[in-house]
C-alpha cells in the first residue's frame, strides 16, 4: 500500500441555526500523510485518543475515502478502482479481499443472532462461490484450530455470547484471514483483553503474520503493546499527533531515543516502558490541553504544548521526510533534528528554557 499526501477531513456537526448561518467547520483528522506498507510489514500507530490513528488505518486499507491525496494497492488507485475511473488493472473486489480489518470490539463486530460458522461462511460464499459446503467448512475448521479453538466444530456452532472476549477476537481474526489478505488493520485488537491474554494474542498475530505473509497495521494507545509487536516483527512505530505523523522508525530508536518532543511525552506516560521516567514528577509538556482539531495551531501543531518550542515553530511546519516507506528509516517532524535550521537562532517562547544539546545528536 502507498499513501501520498493523504488528508481526511470531516465536517463538524452544527446546531440547526448555525447550519444556516455558517459553513460547516472541518475536522482535520488526517493531514497530508505519505507512507508505504511493504509486504510482510508491521506498522504500529500510537497516539492520544482523537489523534487520527484509526482514521489513518482505515484509509490505508481502503475503508475511508481520503479528502485529498491518493491510496494505491500494488500500483492501482483504490478509489479509481471502486469508481471505475481510468484503466482499472486490479478489480475493486480483489482489493477489498486483500485489505481486511479486526475491530476493537469483536463482540459488536459479530452478529449476535448468527452462530460462528454462519458468520465465517458468509464471506466465503460471497467471494469464493465455487467452494462446496464441505470445502468451506474444512477451511474454517482448520483456521479455528490454528488459532487455538479446538475442537473447532464445537466452537463453530456457538453464538458470540457463548464465547469469551479472547475467543471472540480469535473468530474476528479467522474471518479476516479467510480472505488470504495482504494487509490487516488491527484496531486496538488487544485493548479489551486481560493482560495475560494480550501477550498471547499478540504472539498469535505475529505467528499468523509470518505464516500467511500478511502485513499488519496495528492501532494502539499503549506504547508497550506497540513496542512488543513492532520489536518482535522487526517493524516500525509511527507516532501521531493531531492528524499528523510526527515520528516513525524502528521501535528501539523511536522509544530508546525519541527525536520528537511528543514522543517523549508518550514515553514518559508509559512508566513500565521507561523506569527512569518515574523520577520525573512533571510531564515534559507545557500544557496538557489538546488543541482543537477544527482549528489546529499554525506551524508545528505541537508548539502550544512543547517545552522546547521557539518562535519559528509557530509559523514553520516541520516536514517528516520523504523516506517513510524505507525499511529501517527514521524520520521525525521536528526542527531540532536539523542542526543548521533557523530554529537554533530563533527566540524561545514564553516559559521555554533554551537548550542546544540536540545539535550534537
Amino acid at each position: 500500500m502507498s499513501l501520498e499526501n493523504v488528508s481526511v477531513h470531516f465536517e463538524k456537526e452544527q446546531g440547526f441555526v448555525d447550519s444556516f448561518l455558517n459553513d460547516a467547520p472541518s475536522v482535520q483528522a488526517v493531514d497530508e500523510i505519505s507512507i508505504d506498507i511493504a509486504e510482510n510489514d508491521v506498522l504500529a500507530l500510537v497516539g492520544e485518543s482523537g489523534c487520527g490513528k484509526t482514521t489513518l488505518g482505515k484509509t490505508i486499507i481502503g475503508v475511508q475515502r481520503p479528502t485529498d491525496g491518493s491510496v494505491t494497492y500494488r500500483g492501482q488507485d483504490v478509489w479509481d478502482a471502486k469508481d471505475g475511473n481510468g484503466n482499472v488493472e486490479i478489480p475493486y473486489g480483489d482489493i477489498r479481499k486483500a485489505l481486511q480489518i479486526i475491530h476493537q470490539d469483536p463482540g459488536a463486530a459479530l452478529n449476535p443472532n448468527r452462530k460462528v460458522l454462519t458468520s465465517l461462511e458468509a464471506p466465503l460464499e460471497r467471494w469464493q462461490p465455487e467452494l462446496t459446503t464441505e470445502d468451506r467448512r474444512a477451511r474454517i475448521f482448520a483456521l479455528l484450530k490454528r488459532v487455538g479453538m479446538d475442537p473447532p466444530d464445537e466452537y463453530a456452532h456457538r453464538f458470540p455470547h457463548q464465547l469469551s472476549g479472547g475467543e471472540q477476537q480469535r473468530v474476528a481474526l479467522v474471518r479476516a484471514l479467510l480472505m488470504n489478505p495482504d494487509v490487516i488493520l488491527a484496531d486496538e485488537a488487544v485493548s479489551a483483553l486481560d493482560v495475560s491474554l494480550r501477550v498471547e494474542t499478540m504472539d498469535l498475530l505475529l505467528e499468523l503474520q509470518e505464516q500467511f505473509n500478511t502485513s499488519f497495521v496495528f492501532i494502539s494507545h499503549t506504547l508497550s503493546n506497540a513496542r512488543y509487536l513492532a520489536e518482535k516483527a522487526g517493524g516500525r512505530i509511527g507516532i501521531m499527533y493531531l492528524g499528523e505523523l510526527v515520528e516513525i522508525g524502528p521501535p528501539e530508536e523511536v522509544l530508546g531515543n525519541p527525536k520528537h518532543p511528543y514522543s517523549k511525552v508518550l514515553r514518559w506516560a508509559t512508566a513500565d516502558l521507561d523506569p527512569s521516567s518515574q523520577e520525573m514528577v512533571d510531564p515534559p509538556v507545557r500544557s496538557i490541553d489538546i488543541p482543537d482539531p477544527v482549528d489546529p495551531p499554525s506551524g508545528c501543531r505541537f508548539h502550544t504544548r512543547c517545552p522546547e518550542a521557539r518562535e519559528v515553530c509557530t509559523t514553520n511546519a516541520p516536514e517528516l521526510g520523504a523516506d517513510t516507506g524505507v525499511p529501517g528509516a527514521r524520520c521525525a517532524a521536528c526542527h531540532r533534528t536539523d542542526p543548521d535550521h533557523e530554529y537554533w537562532n530563533s527566540p524561545p517562547l514564553d516559559g521555554v528554557e533554551t537548550t542546544d544539546h540536540h545539535r550534537d545528536d
